[in-house]
């Protein structure tokens, strides 16, 4: 399908830009795409199946207002109210009559007089009164929101056509807090406070002063930011000075992005309070849930729609500032409280607003599928259809039948949890279904066929491109099995399989020993897999605890970085040359094409590791990741695209 994709994109200062730049990366996967990000560019409807229209409220937006009224297509309306976009593009250009026949369009006789008297510098436009949407709903097929409350607003405002809710996609950014927080001349002790965006008189800013006026009063050290652009109708500066916070709070004006996900990091507790709303959703509200921050919304409009137990929602009216100030004092004296509502968000948000379940919904709607209404209203479904696959169990003492010698007995010994967690990670097969496992030693690979039920398996090796070995293996049960592994370098030869060909592939402790290209690796194995065929890869992980503990105390953090003495009886075991981190391993599938589905990790042989607890200490003072710390990475991923980047820059000089 040919979508014709209009949004402005950065470095326009639009949280809509943002949106489409994540949005894009995704939706490529599921449809063709063409982006228009300028009123520049020569758009010819005829090329497309359907034009998508990323509508928002400023004059970035005025080229996509202008395309969707002379090219219907699907409009996402990020809010119910256009008047600053309509005004901006008439009043600020000088069109005053354009203005007045707009508002007499949208609101009648009443409107039209009331625009008269703007243009006579009688007062101000009824921003709020008129929302000035009539015309661009009276022509648009179809429409997408962020929720419900806009879903309502857009029926109230007399649109019949298909409307999709699918939820703002959230970002799961890295942040610095360590080194922001020093930044900013903060310890661990100081509660850090922050807001940010566009510092607008809506967003509750001088309530919020108020209410961290009295908590300084009980926590003296605690720490204000204001992250965003100032607004010229909200003296803040002179505002923080009347109430005697200028040594608490710090005015940081506009950032570029990667500073602004950093200051969001370096926070204990973010404020996104608004009032009124026209149903908009936020960017940094989603931004702080990825970064499993304490989160105070409004108790209003599409916020409402957020499970309590992932934010704490604030009224608005009467008691509004005492209750800001309740819950600052509550998590500032509680911070467990604080983290554990953190970690809520941030797993809300992980499974029911990653950008690909974002994208797949789009896409349903685009080529007319619609949006299956039990997943638009129970979000857990989308997350099921999206990961169907059950966990595979393996019976006790079932691996350990095939190791029949000395050797092999040892290595299960030393890495029985892992080849059982990922055994349980592997999708299951059919007889038509085959599977090739990279580096096969044989201790997992007869289940492939015999408890996964996979019709073919073969497996490869390092070695001379063009031999194929056949092995037979029997278990101590009596249970025999066969298969051919062939030979060639997976860093630089081409993969002796066709195209498509592979269900799923393994490639468990192998991609740690390559020196000089692994992403050629990668780039075979989605070339080798069917579109959807499942990618579970195994690798040490660098930033373990254990590697933690190593690179505290003076010593290589490497799990196996040691040079191997040569060897007269056969060629030596290859040593590690790169270990990874789940972050990069993430970063690695992206590129190459896949989409992560698990992403986990776990011991080589499960025993418990009290050495370590300093190092979970320690992480937990600093409020750094505790999760993803086991000694192995565990990945399952699926094929869902291109090869994104050959060389990410990342991973090549």
């Amino acid at each position: 399908m040919r979508v014709a994709f209009f949004s402005p994109l950065p470095p326009a200062r639009s949280g809509i830009a943002d949106y489409s730049e994540a949005l894009i990366e995704a939706l490529r996967f599921h449809v063709e795409l063409e982006v228009f990000s300028g009123s520049g560019g020569n758009f010819d409807p005829a090329r497309f199946d359907v034009a998508l229209y990323q509508l928002g409220n400023n004059l970035h937006h005025d080229f996509v207002y202008e395309n969707a009224l002379s090219h219907p297509g699907i409009v996402v309306m990020h809010e119910s109210n256009l008047h600053h976009l309509i005004a901006d593009m008439t009043i600020k250009r000088g069109d005053w009559e354009g203005y007045i026949r707009e508002c007499a369009y949208n609101g009648g006789p009443e409107a039209r007089a009331f625009a008269e008297r703007v243009r006579a510098l009688e007062t101000g436009p009824d921003y709020e009164g008129l929302p000035m949407t009539r015309r661009i709903l009276e022509v648009s097929r179809g429409l997408i929101v962020h929720s419900r409350f806009l879903e309502q607003a857009m029926r109230d405002a007399n649109f019949r056509g298909p409307i999709a809710v699918i939820p703002h996609g959230a970002w799961i950014p890295a942040g610095d807090r360590a080194g922001f927080r020093e930044r900013l001349g903060l310890d661990e002790s100081a509660p850090l406070i922050g807001i940010f965006g566009f510092l607008k008189p809506y967003k509750r800013i001088a309530e919020s002063l108020r209410a961290f006026r009295r908590l300084v009063r009980l926590v003296p050290n605690a720490r204000m930011i204001l992250v965003g652009e100032a607004h010229p109708e909200l003296p803040l500066g002179s505002m923080i000075r009347a109430m005697g916070l200028s040594a608490h709070v710090r005015m940081l004006g506009f950032t570029p992005m990667a500073d602004f996900a950093g200051y969001l990091s370096a926070c204990d507790i973010v404020l996104n309070l608004r009032y009124p709303t026209v149903g908009e959703n936020s960017g940094t509200l989603l931004r702080s849930f990825g970064l499993g921050k304490a989160v105070m919304v409004s108790d209003i409009g599409s916020f409402r729609e957020y499970p309590d137990d992932i934010c704490m929602k604030v009224p608005v009216g009467a008691g509004e500032e005492d209750l800001i100030f309740e819950y600052l004092n509550l998590l500032t004296a509680r911070p467990e409280i604080a983290a554990l509502m953190g970690e809520r968000a941030k797993q809300y948000v992980a499974r029911e607003c990653n950008w690909e379940s974002v994208a797949r919904r789009y896409a349903d709607f685009l080529q007319g599928r619609g949006v299956d209404e039990k997943c638009a209203t129970e979000p857990r479904a989308i997350a099921a259809a999206a990961n169907p696959i059950e966990p595979q169990t393996v019976e006790p003492g079932y691996l350990e039948s095939w190791a029949t010698d000395g050797q092999g007995r040892e290595y299960l010994e030393t890495h029985l949890t892992r080849l059982e967690k990922t055994l349980e990670m592997i999708p299951p097969g059919g007889p038509r279904d085959r599977v090739l496992e990279m580096g096969a030693y044989l201790q997992l690979t007869p289940a492939l066929k015999t408890r996964l039920g996979y019709g073919e398996v073969r497996g490869c090796y390092y070695g001379l491109q063009g031999r194929v070995d056949h092995r037979v293996v029997t278990s101590d049960l009596g249970e025999s099995f066969d298969c051919y592994v062939d030979l060639f370098d997976a860093e630089k030869d081409a993969f002796p399989y066709p195209d498509a060909h592979y269900a799923t592939v393994l490639c468990c402790e192998l991609i740690e020993h390559l020196a000089s290209d692994p992403m050629h690796m990668m780039a075979e194995i989605h070339r080798i897999l069917k579109p959807g065929g499942h990618l579970v890869l195994t690798t040490p992980n660098a930033v373990s605890l254990r590697a933690l503990s190593a690179i505290l105390q003076g010593y290589h953090p490497g799990f196996f970085t040691a040079y191997l003495r040569p060897v007269d009886d056969g060629e030596a075991e290859a040593r590690h040359n790169r270990e990874y981190a789940p972050r990069e391993i993430r970063d690695l599938l992206e590129n190459s094409g896949f989409e992560v589905m698990r992403l986990e990790t776990g011991e080589f042989r499960e025993e418990p590791h009290p050495e370590f607890e300093w190092v979970r200490r320690l992480l937990k003072h600093y409020k750094l990741e505790m999760d993803l710390r086991g000694d192995g990475i565990f990945a399952l991923s699926r094929k869902r695209g291109p090869v994104k980047e050959r060389y990410p820059g990342w991973l090549y000089a």
